[in-house]
């Protein structure tokens, strides 16, 4: 039966003289709300994002019209239903995820469809497996991977409506969870209906921050809904109550503010005199059932969760007739409804009522006798009960017993890895720890330990800040000469990790401070190569490479002389990637093929083909670093962390795709991913190549207004890291070049010329990109300050390691810095070379075009420039094809794609190329046309590019102007239009 609120209350019985109402079935009001909710289903029906959030105060309704809904959706779709649950002030960890998954296995008919994470399922269904789960075989990020393949194949069945309710009472590892799924599933049959009372989520809290993050995504769209108006409560009232006069109806909306959860119990005690206060009108029903009901419901009243049969038996001392008898009264009189064969609440203002009415004796009596009995069952059956028993026993004021069960919870939840809930009880133990006298006996764990793993979790939930603060706080209280020198290296650790997190200077110096207490006191050289590594990787994101190698080589003979050919693996691995920065790119390739060799797990082998595929791109070896990166998909996919290691890896096959001009897949694969990402920093690259994709299609306001929302995330991450701090930078040159802010192009180059490390390859790729500014300075006439800017970019590139520079990027680069014929055609070969960024086959050629202009040599310019015009066309990069045009323009010549080259040309086209051409001239994208046509989106590139060429048009708009006015939309025709083409179909 499913959870009840609103206006549904259920059935009701009469006894002398004295009624419960029963509040009608029907609903009011909410008609516009309810069509939204269908034409979301018909969205997801047809596999367009859909996803919506109800929202609204307490008793407004939502689990009514999530009822409602879920009534019109069986018929044609799977609905499944979770609530989120709330144990006081610590929500329970993936709480609507078991019934949601319980419900998908149930109709499968089996969970083989959850792939190869299958097993990290037990995180929410323990009986998936037998004895403990084993944290080291489970990866995290496997559950929201195994959930999403089992609703993947639900959908393909028929659609799934899945509806979460009470989100504001959801954990971050919740959120985290639902907010992947909406992202992975968006273009799947799956419908996400949350409700969430937004009135509760406090400001800066993680449930805010989700909604936030996913409306601006538009991951959901909200449906608002509000109080009852007059008439509305009119109706609803003549439903429950019949007739009322204007006077009571004016009275009753006063009181209810047009809530229909108060209207409700207002209409209820009717026959008496309305309630002075909401905790009276929320406590009329109640008062109203006999002594053993309200036995009963006092009982349910001490839980947040639904409870079970078996619960209440062992809480309510009454023999089995009568008990049952006073649960059936409080059902019927819809102050308890039944929930996955369990007791709770009809509405949670109801159950605080009832718990807040209670005298402080009997609360903590009612939590003690909670307490008392979950450990009897927990003894009995070995169910986890920890976060219960701590939130019971921490009510019943029972500190000794609260706090070891507060820890346990604590380690529990971190398991899970729902560490937002862990940090809750860390942070409960710790509150409660001083009220334990023999706190440490009792716990078996010392204080400080208690505060460095509580750290570690609040690190892992993302509450930076509140880390810091205990790590501080551990460390103020440690006594550093007597306290245990393991503990106190750790400490320090954690706080640079800390620190590096939130971005803020210290890092460095928590780390060697780290190293040189080990260096006094502690003799463990696996810890003391764990710090070199981070101590590392600090100096290599500030471009202190040559510090980094050497300390690497440290770790890597720490590790030779262990035989841990992990940490062995890491250390190599880091090392060859400071060694590329450094121009040493044999050695580079070499590190690699070692730390290969080393790996001995999926971990380090998986790190090793990101960290290799990225080092491919960077020395411009593309191809290659497509094919390493493609095999770490498919090991990722083998494991079951495709959506996330794997993430990592589509962006490194993405990036050379944009070098090589593959544009068409690259967008495929960024429309997959943007739907996968979870992690934010993994969102920086991919929103970083989407931006490019857009500036390459020609949709600058798009590309400029995505890197206004990102900036300052783009900021934040440039601080930290060299690698976003140059993209971040060649994106901004890229952007500003396309839409011919020139002052703006050159104030970027400026920056990187005087400013930007110097020591680091990626800085080749800005200068590389500053080859186009130059070009299209000449272009427009400002040969004078290009040729100023072109020998301080010259001077730049030289001093790059000899390693980093190449023969193809040097002739290139050095061409468009100091143009002429020769160097020019010089340039030409390379530039047409596999391991360049394609851009420049148009660039070169379009300086080459304007060198012979300016020599006079009209006519191989306009051959020059035909070319351009083609291969831009080709692309399919929209600025380039403009570039050529405008040109064409200011120099008068008939390249492919001027008005005059047009007016002359006679073009055959087949009848497919007629009909994608059609589809064109409609507006419609590569895939939109490939779909229509029932072929796909790379044939429809092929057609495109062989329409371009055949027309002698730069862009997709040109050719469908050209279209247009030459009759290529109308029936085939030989008949010359005016001013116009003749477009002949061939049956070719």
């Amino acid at each position: 039966m499913r959870s009840q609120g609103g206006l549904d209350v259920g059935g009701g019985w009469h006894d002398e003289g004295m009624s419960l109402f029963a509040p009608s079935a029907e609903m009011v009001g909410r008609d516009t709300e309810l069509e939204l909710l269908r034409e979301a289903l018909d969205r997801a029906h047809r596999g367009e994002p859909a996803s919506v959030l109800l929202s609204g105060e307490a008793g407004i309704g939502k689990s009514r019209m999530l009822r409602e809904f879920a009534r019109i959706a069986e018929p044609q779709a799977t609905v499944l239903t979770g609530w989120c649950l709330d144990y006081g002030s610590t929500p329970a960890p993936y709480g609507p995820m078991a019934a949601i998954v319980r419900g998908l296995v149930a109709e499968l008919g089996g969970a083989e469809a959850a792939g190869p994470g299958r097993d990290a399922l037990r995180l929410v269904l323990p009986e998936f497996g037998e004895g403990p789960i084993d944290r080291a075989s489970v990866a995290p990020e496997s559950l929201g991977e195994a959930i999403a393949n089992l609703l993947e194949a639900a959908a393909l069945i028929r659609p799934v409506a899945v509806l979460v309710e009470d989100l504001h009472w959801a954990d971050a590892a919740t959120l985290s969870l639902v907010s992947f799924l909406l992202r992975a599933l968006a273009d799947r049959r799956v419908l996400f209906v949350l409700t969430c009372r937004t009135d509760e989520t406090r400001r800066g809290g993680p449930v805010r921050a989700f909604l936030g993050e996913a409306e601006r995504a538009r991951l959901i769209e909200r449906i608002p809904l509000g109080r009852l108006d007059r008439q509305s409560l009119r109706t609803l009232v003549a439903s429950l109550a019949g007739d009322v006069d204007e006077s009571a109806l004016t009275r009753m909306l006063e009181r209810s503010e047009g809530v229909p959860f108060f209207v409700e119990e207002l209409v209820c005690n009717v026959q008496g005199p309305l309630p002075e206060t909401l905790r009276d009108l929320l406590l009329a029903r109640f008062d109203q059932l006999g002594d053993d009901a309200q036995r009963v419901v006092r009982a349910v009243s001490g839980s947040e969760a639904p409870v079970s049969h078996e619960l209440l038996a062992r809480l309510v001392d009454l023999d089995e007739q009568r008990r049952d008898a006073a649960i059936r009264e409080a059902t019927n009189a819809a102050v308890l409804v039944v929930r996955d064969d369990a007791y709770a609440f009809r509405h949670a203002l109801l159950r605080e009522a009832v718990h807040d009415d209670l005298l402080p004796g009997e609360r903590a009596r009612l939590h003690w006798d909670y307490a008392d009995a979950l450990e009897r069952i927990a003894d009995e059956t070995g169910a986890p009960l920890q976060s219960a028993l701590a939130f019971h026993w921490h009510l019943a004021r029972d500190a000794p017993r609260a706090l070891p069960a507060a820890v346990a919870a604590m380690v529990q939840a971190k398991v899970s890895f729902a560490y937002s809930t862990a940090a809750r009880f860390g942070e409960l133990a710790l509150e409660l720890w001083d009220q334990v006298p023999d706190a440490e006996e009792v716990t078996g764990t010392p204080r400080v330990m208690l505060q460095m793993r509580l750290g570690q979790i609040l690190r892992n939930a993302g509450h930076g800040e509140r880390a810091l603060a205990v790590v501080d706080l551990a460390l103020s209280e440690l006594d550093p000469h007597e306290a245990d020198p393991a503990v106190h290296v750790r400490l320090l650790r954690d706080k640079g990790l800390n620190l590096q997190n939130l971005a803020r200077p210290g890092a460095i110096e928590a780390f060697l401070e780290a190293l040189e207490v080990m260096a006094a006191r502690l003799d463990d050289d696996r810890l003391r190569a764990s710090l070199l590594t981070y101590l590392a990787g600090r100096y290599q994101l500030a471009g202190r490479f040559e510090e980094a190698i050497g300390l690497l080589e440290e770790a890597r003979s720490i590790a030779d002389r262990l035989g841990d050919d992990e940490i062995a693996s890491v250390a190599i691995n880091l090392r060859s990637a400071g060694r590329m920065h450094l121009g040493e790119v044999d050695e580079m390739i070499a590190g690699f093929a070692e730390s290969r060799r080393r790996a001995q797990r999926h971990d380090s082998r998986l790190r090793y083909r990101v960290n290799y595929s990225d080092a491919l791109y960077v020395t411009g070896r593309f191809r290659d670093a497509i094919v390493i990166a493609e095999e770490g998909i498919a090991q990722a996919e083998s494991i079951g962390v495709r959506r996330t290691s794997g993430s990592i890896l589509t962006q490194n096959i993405v990036e050379p795709l944009l070098e090589l001009g593959e544009i068409a897949w690259a967008e495929r694969l960024l429309d997959t991913d943007l739907g996968m990402r979870t992690l934010r920093v993994f969102r920086v690259y991919t929103t970083g190549s989407r931006v490019r994709a857009l500036i390459w299609r020609g949709r600058l306001d798009e590309a400029r207004s995505l890197l206004d929302e990102w900036r300052p995330v783009f900021e934040l991450a440039a601080e930290l890291e060299q690698q976003v701090a140059f993209g971040y930078l060649g994106i901004e040159l890229m952007l500003t070049t396309a839409g011919g802010d020139l002052d703006g192009a050159v104030a970027l180059v400026r920056h990187l010329l005087d400013e930007a490390p110097t020591v680091n390859a990626l800085r080749r790729f800005v200068l590389l990109s500053a080859g186009w500014l130059l070009v299209r300075m000449r272009a427009r006439g400002d040969a004078e300050r290009a040729s100023g800017l072109a020998r301080e970019v010259a001077a730049a590139w030289e001093a790059l390691p000899t390693g980093l520079r190449g023969d193809a990027w040097s002739a290139v680069l050095l061409a468009l810095c100091a143009p002429s014929e020769q160097a020019l055609r010089a340039a030409l070969p390379f530039a047409d070379g596999p391991d360049i960024p394609v851009i420049h086959r148009v660039t070169v050629r379009l300086d080459l075009a304007r060198t012979l202009v300016a020599a006079g040599d009209r006519a191989s310019a306009a051959a020059v420039l035909a070319e351009a015009g083609e291969i831009a066309a080709a692309l399919e990069h929209a600025p380039l094809q403009d570039q050529v045009a405008e040109f064409a323009a200011a120099t008068g010549l008939r390249a492919a794609g001027t008005a005059d080259a047009i007016a002359e040309a006679a073009v055959d086209l087949t009848v497919r190329e007629r009909q994608v051409l059609d589809l064109l001239v409609e507006g419609l994208s590569n895939r939109q046309i490939g779909e229509r046509l029932f072929i796909s989106a790379k044939t429809v590139s092929v057609h495109v590019s062989a329409i371009l060429r055949k027309l002698g048009v730069a862009s997709r708009t040109e050719a469908a102007v050209v279209a247009t006015r030459g009759g290529a939309v109308a029936p085939a025709s030989t008949e010359t239009l005016s001013g116009a083409q003749v477009i002949r179909i061939t049956d070719a």
